[in-house]
């Protein structure tokens, strides 16, 4: 069983930054990449930014030279530092851990998600 738990978010202006963080805890020996995802009121969850196996990483087109991603292997971690925040960055952020048991077995089709955190930019 794997464990995440986010913190961070709040309300800002637009112009300016915030971070969120997530920590996956557990049975993390399966995990291969994590990130975030977002989801504002009447819309899709989104792809915001993912930290892939082997370093790669992966960008919402929406959030490329504002939002910076950070991985910690060894410690299980991932922070999204958010600058230049709009109004349009407004939405609960998810942790995604992609990787996990399945059958006992180690299985990239495993995902567990964090209980959410809210981010509001105002205008």
């Amino acid at each position: 069983q794997v464990h995440v738990v986010e913190s961070g978010g709040g309300l800002v202006q637009a112009g300016g930054s915030l971070s969120v963080s997530c920590a996956a805890s557990g049975d993390t020996v399966c995990i291969h990449a994590m990130g975030w995802y977002r989801q504002a009121p009447g819309k899709e969850r989104e792809l915001v930014a993912m930290s892939l196996r082997g370093g790669t990483i992966r960008y919402a087109d929406s959030v490329k030279g504002r939002f910076t991603i950070s991985r910690s292997l060894v410690q299980n971690t991932v922070s999204l530092q958010m600058n230049n925040l709009k109004p349009e960055d407004t939405a609960a952020y998810y942790c995604s851990v992609r990787g996990g048991r399945k059958n006992y077995l180690c299985s990239e089709e495993v995902v567990h998600w964090g209980q959410g955190t809210q981010v509001t930019v105002s205008s």
